[in-house]
């Protein structure tokens, strides 16, 4: 038994400490927000509310039915229900019955219910779908932010390496005389700096994670970790097509779209279910009801007093009537009317919400395409700038070992080497995201294969 007790608390220990080591790919962190992420959750529920209307529009075309059960005494004076006769006693009385109606004819306001309970479903599909794309780009920002972030900190350590190498051998010239003392503080300076700078994004690391972490529902912090990988700059052929074209292959697909587009649809919809409020209604019904008295009667054939027994009582004294009713609207102070103004304008507000849904995404597109572009010339020059102050570095290097450059010049010198390199690194990640954007605008969907 204690083995078996040994072998379970190994394996639970390995299955947490797995967990616990997990490393998230972006494919695994935009699966697991829409499955866990709250807004998302909110959308599911007001889609799912949405199917309900679909049954209840469903079952307006069904009939009706309920049923009732009444029991009563009296005392003094009161009329026998079965008989209509007046009696001066105490007196129990049931009454029960069962009655339905259903519409034939209401303008077809059914029907149109019916029709809007479906678009209204599939607009709040469209609706979620959208929320999804924004959480994914989200997610995608975010992880890209942490991926940034930890290649910044890979970065700053190997300077502050270099540097504590200066440091160590700037001591050995200071000790043998080579130089003065205040070009060691001078570099000890600059290494404190780099320590800072490490701390700084040490922290961004952390926030990043956790602001991922959140998008994600993940709340153990602490070991939420993501894939270590390495991103290179995509080949991406987006821009070989022009925005006008990113533009229109995105009309045919993209949820914001479809989600205006059946607005209009529903807002098209209330306007037949108004005008069906002119209409007459015609309603058909069917009632049944039965009455039952404890009072005793007169027997002619007997000549005695009897009570009829309760089952008797129920069919002797039954009835049913059934029919149909005509109601034509006539007068009903403006209400259709109005309502049916109403409708119109929402119509227009809805196409004009489309209109303006079709000009923001354009002007998205067009600002992503542009960003794309200048994104991609910042950071061929942050390269090209690298590349540069890398050069000037090892020349200066090279000066400094020699007593041609002091020890604050040549902290500059490396300090510019730090930005060059920050610089490079932030805007490979910018332009990354931004071709991920034009991409998901064009229908790619996110990846950083």
């Amino acid at each position: 038994m204690k083995f078996k007790i040994t072998v379970f608390a190994f394996l639970f220990g390995m299955a947490i400490t797995m967990a616990q080591q997990k490393k998230w790919t972006l494919e695994e962190c935009i699966v697991h927000a829409e499955e866990n992420n709250l807004s998302i959750a909110l959308s599911e529920l007001d889609f799912e509310e949405a199917k309900i209307g679909e049954s209840d529009a469903f079952g307006n075309f069904l009939p009706n039915a309920s049923g009732t059960i009444t029991t009563s005494a009296n005392t003094g004076l009161s009329f026998d229900p079965t008989t209509q006769e007046p009696v001066t006693t105490t007196i129990l009385t049931a009454n029960g019955g069962l009655s339905s109606n259903v519409n034939l004819f209401n303008g077809l306001r059914n029907i149109n219910n019916l029709r809007r309970a479906k678009m209204n479903s599939l607009a709040s599909q469209y609706r979620l779908d959208d929320l999804k794309d924004d959480i994914r780009l989200n997610v995608a920002f975010a992880y890209l932010n942490i991926i940034s972030a930890k290649e910044t900190l890979v970065t700053q350590k190997a300077q502050y390496a270099v540097t504590e190498q200066d440091i160590k051998r700037t001591a050995e010239l200071v000790d043998a005389g080579v130089l003065p003392r205040g070009d060691l503080l001078e570099i000890e300076a600059t290494a404190a700096g780099q320590e800072q700078q490490i701390v700084l994004t040490e922290n961004q690391v952390i926030i990043s994670k956790i602001s991922l972490a959140q998008l994600l529902q993940i709340t153990d912090y602490g070991n939420f970790d993501v894939a270590e990988i390495d991103i290179d700059v995509p080949k991406s052929e987006i821009l070989i097509q022009t925005p006008k074209e990113i533009f229109a292959k995105a009309l045919s697909f993209r949820n914001d779209i479809k989600f205006s587009e059946s607005n209009v649809a529903l807002a098209e919809q209330d306007l037949k279910i108004s005008k069906g409020a002119l209409l007459p209604t015609l309603v058909g019904f069917f009632n049944y009801n039965t009455r039952y008295s404890d009072q005793e009667r007169f027997n002619n054939i007997t000549g005695v007093l009897e009570r009829e027994s309760f089952s008797n009582q129920l069919w002797q004294n039954d009835g049913i009537s059934y029919g149909v009713q005509l109601n034509v609207p006539i007068f009903n102070r403006f209400v259709n009317k109005n309502n049916i103004e109403r409708s119109e304008i929402n119509i227009l507000r809805s196409e004009l919400q489309l209109e303006q849904t079709k000009l923001q995404l354009e002007t998205d597109i067009n600002q992503s395409y542009v960003d794309v572009k200048s994104f991609a010339k910042a950071y061929e020059a942050a390269e090209k700038n690298l590349e540069a102050t890398r050069l000037a570095y090892d020349y200066s290097k090279e000066r400094y070992e020699v007593g041609l450059m002091n020890a604050f010049e040549f902290s500059q010198t490396q300090s510019r080497v730090d930005n060059a390199e920050a610089d490079v690194i932030r805007t490979k990640y910018d332009y990354i995201f931004r071709i991920k954007v034009l991409e998901f605008y064009f229908g790619i969907p996110l990846s950083l294969n």
